[in-house]
This record gives structure tokens, sequence and C-alpha cells, in this order.
């Protein structure tokens, strides 16, 4: 089931890292085990076999019929191969779910960290214009969210509420924007830039510091640096507003 037809007459010594995950898996599974414990099963393997070994487990788990406990500290492994995933921050359990639902609604910042959100914690304001107002300064409309979320209109003024927003989904502007065209607009200040895969990640101080994603073109036809004013918008349904654990 793993491919390890061809490796049998080598010794362990001989086999690079992947091939020895296969191994490890392949033993776990040749006792027909009726529970599973995986503890780090992809743990110092390079980029690329890391992938090749994700896809085989995911493969491996798909297919067992007992349960399977798997811890990573990968957020993307855990979003990937689990059916529920119970994040532990600083001893603790602080939040339980799905991946959608973890992905989606994050209860702490550590979890928003883990799932590349920006999180703010406030006071609903408004329930009717879903207005928020942030603990640390600023408003934002909460729009987003599907049906399974809480719908803050049901809320009372006043109610502790979670506020998440996509990197992606905030626009940058190095001039203010319409904002009868946007419901949320605010200024600030490029603190930090750092290279991710095929993206930038900008690190931006203002009434509400957010982390932003753009594209290295939009970098340069913006001349974005440390330092630079800019004015950051997001759209009401992007932004999703629940209850506060």
């Amino acid at each position: 089931r793993l491919g390890l037809d061809e490796l049998a007459g080598r010794r362990p010594r001989e086999l690079s890292g992947g091939q020895a995950q296969r191994v490890a898996l392949a033993r776990a599974l040749a006792a027909d085990p009726a529970v599973l414990l995986l503890d780090e099963p992809m743990a110092a393997l390079d980029a690329r076999t890391r992938v090749e070994i994700r896809s085989v487990l995911r493969e491996v788990l798909a297919g067992f019929d007992g349960p399977t406990v798997l811890v990573v500290h990968d957020p993307l492994e855990a979003m990937v191969l689990a059916d529920r995933i119970l994040v532990i921050e600083n001893g603790r359990a602080v939040q339980e779910g799905t991946p959608s639902e973890v992905a989606r609604r994050p209860a702490t910042d550590y979890v928003a960290r883990l799932v590349g959100l920006n999180l703010y914690r406030g006071t609903l304001a408004d329930p009717g214009s879903r207005q928020v107002e942030l603990d640390g300064g600023g408003r934002l409309v909460a729009a987003g969210g599907g049906p399974t979320d809480l719908d803050l209109g049901a809320l009372a003024a006043g109610a502790p509420v979670l506020v998440a927003v996509r990197p992606m989904s905030i626009a940058v502007h190095t001039r203010e924007p319409d904002h009868g065209s946007v419901r949320n607009v605010w200024a600030g200040r490029v603190s930090a830039m750092d290279l991710l895969a095929d993206r930038v990640r900008l690190s931006v101080d203002g009434e509400i510091d957010a982390a932003v994603d753009v594209t290295p073109a939009a970098v340069a036809d913006l001349g974005l640096a440390d330092g630079v004013r800019v004015w950051l918008s997001v759209k009401a349904t992007d932004v999703t507003g629940y209850s506060a654990p």
C-alpha cells in the first residue's frame, strides 16, 4: 500500500527520510491496530517529502476504520488530515471543532495566527448595522459569514464579540478611497514587509492594526516600503463577526 516493495532489501541507514517515514507508517499499520496514535509523523522531513508523506497519510487515514489521534504543530497538516481539531495553547484546550469551524471562527489570538487571520475583540455597538466597536480602537462593520454563523443582529447591543478578517481581503490604497463603495476604511502606516511564497505580508499599524497580503507587483506599483502611509479598506461582507466564547 505504501510503495515499499522495491526497498525490501535495503538496510535502515540506506533509506531517505521520506522512505523511513513510509516504513514507520507500514509498521504501525501492519499490526492491524484498533487505534492509531501518530505523534508528529512528518517531523524532520524536507518540504517536498513532507507533501508526499502528507498525501500518503491522508489516503491511509481515509481507509482506516478506527479512531486516530494525530499530534502536529503545522496548522495546514491539521486542516488537511483531521476531522476534528483540538487546539492546545499554554497547556490548555482553547478551541475544538471541525477544520472549517476553527479556520473561520478562531477563539483566541493564538488560533487566529495559526490559521492566518486578523482577529479583533470588541463590543457590538449596533446589531442592526452590525457595527462593532473594537477594544483596541476603531470600528468595523461585520456583515460576513455563512448561514451557520451566529447572526450579530440576534445579539443585544453591548455583547462581547470577535471579528475575523483575512489578510487577502484587505485592499491597500495610497490615498483615501471612496467611502461610498467600501464601508470599512482606515489609515495606517507600513511597519514591516515579509515575503511569503508568492505574496508579500504587510504589517500595517494604525487605528486598526492589520496584516495584509498583496502581490509583489502591487508592492512595486504602489511604491510600498517601511514607513509609507497607506489607506486600508475591506468590504463588510469580508468581515465575519461572532459571539465571543
